[in-house]
């Protein structure tokens, strides 16, 4: 078999390739993406674990020489970066399941025992992007787009990352800050102050904490969940449904994600800070309920929450979980739990 190699999105209809973390018909297809054609004996709930399930059983389609993806983040690269350093790839295999879950779904799990060295990958990658490049969704606010302008951190990270992966700890320098950020966010997640209340019949879990947290430490707590309702001191709160209910997940069922337009709309009827309640379209690939929501960028959302502003609403924060769970629990009458939903189906609903 020839060495893969990595070329642009551009370049796919000229050279069958395998497509991670995207869908193109000229190829095949290695993503978690709804809808996407991936061999049913491979599925699993990230792109990177379909390529990881791909090279253990080496299935067909995968002596094609090139290797693409159409954006840039920490699922897709570890796949491509997997299809083309297949051997050390199956040798770190659940150390790169982790990376994948923590970043595109932020689920940190400690508990695991490598999900620590992961979140320093996952930091190290985070921070170059950033310093180097631009932030995830950054793409957005300049000229070229994302599937013009990513080839340049992939061919950036597919020659330093094996360097990092040996050894996280050359690079502490770089992915310190948040590892520590992360890491505090966490032990808070386990505190007294911090209270959970589940509501699985509807994928809903609602976290009470006072002050906002890391993504990956926030999510910590969510494994399982579909919707997080944060709420923090002073009437703070964030509505969210995960990236879990973007993509199709194999590993359990889900609900379909229903329209926050109606929730906003009664929210802003209890509300009277001044503020509007404003929500994402449900194909964003994390929809937010929120004050003042329409004024973030894709970049500012997809961010955490420590870094965006969250404003103070008038509603007492008893009432205004109450309202959510009611809401759910009566859009969700009838539905049930299921896997691969289609985007028609979803916005049927």
């Amino acid at each position: 078999m020839k060495q893969r190699q990595f070329i642009p999105f551009s370049e796919v209809k000229n050279h069958k390739a395998i497509i991670v973390d995207s869908t193109h018909p000229n190829g095949l297809i290695l993503s978690h993406w709804r809808g996407a054609p991936t061999p049913e004996e491979v599925r699993d709930d990230t792109s990177a674990a379909m390529v990881l399930n791909a090279l253990r059983l080496n299935i067909p389609g995968l002596e094609l020489e090139y290797v693409t993806a159409n954006h840039f983040d920490i699922d897709g690269f570890v796949g491509v970066w997997g299809l083309l350093n297949p051997e050390l790839a199956l040798e770190n295999e659940e150390l790169l399941r982790q990376m994948a879950l923590i970043g595109d779904f932020r689920e940190l799990d400690l508990n695991h025992p490598l999900a620590g060295e992961a979140l320093k990958l996952v930091c190290w990658i985070n921070a170059r992007e950033r310093d180097l490049f631009y932030p995830p969704f950054g793409a957005e606010q300049l000229p070229e787009a994302e599937v013009t302008l990513c080839p340049k951190k992939f061919r950036y990270f597919l020659r330093e990352f094996t360097r990092v992966l040996k050894d996280p700890d050359w690079e502490k320098g770089v992915w310190e800050d948040e590892v520590a950020d992360v890491l505090l966010g966490y032990r808070d997640m386990y505190k007294p102050t911090t209270k959970l209340k589940r509501y699985p019949e509807i994928g809903l879990v609602i976290i009470e904490t006072p002050q906002p947290v890391h993504y990956y430490a926030l999510f910590s707590r969510t494994i399982g969940f579909d919707i997080v309702l944060a709420c923090y001191d002073q009437n703070r709160y964030e509505l969210e449904y995960k990236y879990t209910t973007w993509v199709d997940l194999a590993t359990r069922p889900t609900l379909p994600r229903i329209s926050m337009a109606p929730l906003a709309a009664r929210l802003n009827e209890l509300e009277t800070s001044g503020r509007t309640w404003t929500h994402d379209s449900i194909t964003d690939t994390g929809p937010l309920l929120r004050l003042d929501g329409n004024k973030l960028s894709r970049m500012e959302a997809f961010d955490s929450p420590t870094a965006r502003e969250i404003y103070s609403s008038s509603i007492p924060a008893e009432e205004l979980k109450q309202v959510v769970v009611d809401y759910y629990k009566a859009a969700y009458a009838g539905i049930q739990p299921k896997q691969y939903w289609s985007w028609k189906e979803v916005k049927a609903l």
